[in-house]
């Protein structure tokens, strides 16, 4: 067999246990001693394949301690516009949402979210949080503002999955999206939702724009504070 081939054999079948849940995320996989033994590799070959792993985030090498399956992490390029759910199916997890909270809320209520939707005082918001989960495990949590001019009801059932499969339903088609992010640590309460104490957060927040008569209409301002560890943005292309 091929040096090269080697590591590649290694490489796979630890992967093979990761995507089948036989090793499952935090858990330590094979020393290098055993991997050595298991398939009578040298300790180079071996090395070779784990820092591979390593690389591509499959896995966590700390020193003196061991390799650990780490979080799948999502590297979302903003151009793309895919949605959270997108994004947790792009890296094999199935996504989830908890509605936390739902309020129909005047405009006026909110003066920095009714400025940007473009709504009067006497208009309407639907303002509600969620929990949104890869594989029900939490990752990030997400405060909408969705203008009710724009989308009359909302069906509550529809927030428990994904909120943009529902606006197509209704025929409304989805434009762009402008984005602005920043760092900041987690509030208690998005600590104990994130079920995380030693974590930063990425801030990510959008106004959505719908596509109404041919023209670009904001119906939709999103604030989202995503586990920093499974969660991180690029503004460069593929």
């Amino acid at each position: 067999m091929e040096k090269s081939s080697k590591y590649r054999t290694i490489e796979n079948y630890i992967r093979n246990l990761i995507d089948t849940h036989e090793l499952n995320i935090g858990d330590q996989i094979m020393t290098e001693e055993q991997l050595c033994k298991q398939f009578n590799f040298s300790r180079m070959t071996v090395n070779k394949a784990l820092n591979h792993l390593n690389a591509m985030g499959y896995i966590t090498r700390i020193p003196g301690k061991g390799s650990f399956v780490s979080a799948p992490h999502v590297s979302k390029n903003i151009s793309s516009h895919q949605s959270f759910s997108e994004d947790m199916k792009s890296i094999g997890l199935i996504p989830g949402s908890k509605l936390l909270s739902y309020e129909l809320k005047q405009a006026s209520d909110f003066p920095s979210i009714q400025e940007k939707l473009k709504l009067q005082d006497s208009d309407y918001v639907h303002y509600f949080m969620r929990l949104r989960t890869g594989n029900n495990k939490p990752i990030a949590v997400s405060y909408t503002y969705v203008s009710r001019n724009i989308v009359p009801t909302i069906e509550l059932s529809w927030l428990d999955q994904s909120f943009y499969d529902y606006i197509r339903s209704l025929g409304i088609q989805i434009g762009q999206a402008d984005y602005e992010f920043k760092a900041t640590l987690p509030t208690e309460q998005q600590k104990e939702l994130l079920q995380a104490d030693s974590i930063a957060t990425l801030c990510c927040s959008h106004l959505t724009f719908a596509i109404i008569n041919g023209e670009e209409v904001p119906f939709e301002y999103v604030v989202t504070y995503y586990n920093s560890d499974m969660y991180s943005y690029k503004t460069t292309h593929e």
